[in-house]
């Protein structure tokens, strides 16, 4: 694959970051834009809800509104995720279908094969695990989501760094009696970071570096750098409006 541009480190505000990822999407599908790879962390920390997923049944409101938390639906499907401003970094990948195996589980794959050199390269041992995430020692590290309109590819996904575990359950709708110390060890039986597993905390650039060498890695790609386009910019503007609104928060 040729052609592929990485973006540099951005904080957003989670309605943008959403309709940065549908900007690039649709206008890659129009020709418009090269195929992406961009990291970014999220300001302020947010739940971010699956394209079919309910509000009410996933995310406890309260502890939201108590820890000033934001919440935002994906165009994507899959799980409500927990994004850690401090403790995670979410990666997109945007490029056309047939740059990718038509089969969804081969093209996880191939996308999150990208991960594994990244890993790899930070000093760690990481295997795919189907459908969508990738295991360091059998635990869950990088969880992804997919979605596919107008001939092009959407992937983004966490990468987790140092998250804070119990405020993630808090905040997903578990049930209190769940949130004890038991329950939090068990969790961590089945998810880590790269804190752990590296007993120190990388730098998010750090961790953006090794992420992009391993894509060029796994997808044979060549990088270069660069911002947002104009039309980019413009249409992700306009479509913040959609992901701030109430209507489509509430659309399941």
């Amino acid at each position: 694959m040729e052609g592929w541009r990485v973006i540099p480190l951005r904080i957003d505000d989670p309605f943008y970051s959403m309709a940065i990822d549908e900007a690039i999407l649709k206008l890659n599908s129009e020709g418009r834009s090269l195929n992406t790879l961009r990291f970014w962390r999220w300001q302020p920390s947010t739940v971010s809800l699956g394209y079919f997923q309910s509000l009410e049944r996933e995310v406890d409101m309260q502890s939201a509104a108590k820890y000033g938390i934001a919440i935002v639906r994906r165009l994507s499907g899959g799980g409500a995720v927990f994004h850690d401003h401090d403790g995670e970094l979410t990666y997109s990948v945007v490029c056309r279908q047939e740059d990718l195996p038509r089969d969804i589980m081969e093209s996880f794959r191939v996308i999150c094969g990208g991960l594994i050199k990244g890993f790899d390269r930070l000093g760690l041992e990481a295997r795919f695990a189907p459908l969508n995430d990738v295991e360091v020692g059998g635990k869950k590290i990088s969880g992804s989501a997919q979605t596919r309109k107008w001939g092009s590819v959407l992937q983004h996904g966490t990468i987790l760094v140092d998250p804070d575990i119990r405020l993630m359950f808090e905040l997903l709708k578990v049930s209190p009696e769940k949130i004890s110390d038991k329950f939090i060890a068990s969790v961590y039986e089945r998810v880590t970071s790269l804190a752990r597993e590296l007993k120190k905390r990388p730098s998010f650039e750090e961790v953006r570096d090794a992420m992009c060498a391993g894509f060029a890695d796994s997808l044979g790609a060549s990088f270069e750098e660069g911002d947002l386009m104009p039309e980019e910019i413009n249409l992700a503007e306009e479509l913040k409006a959609k992901y701030a609104s109430k209507e489509w928060l509430m659309k399941r």
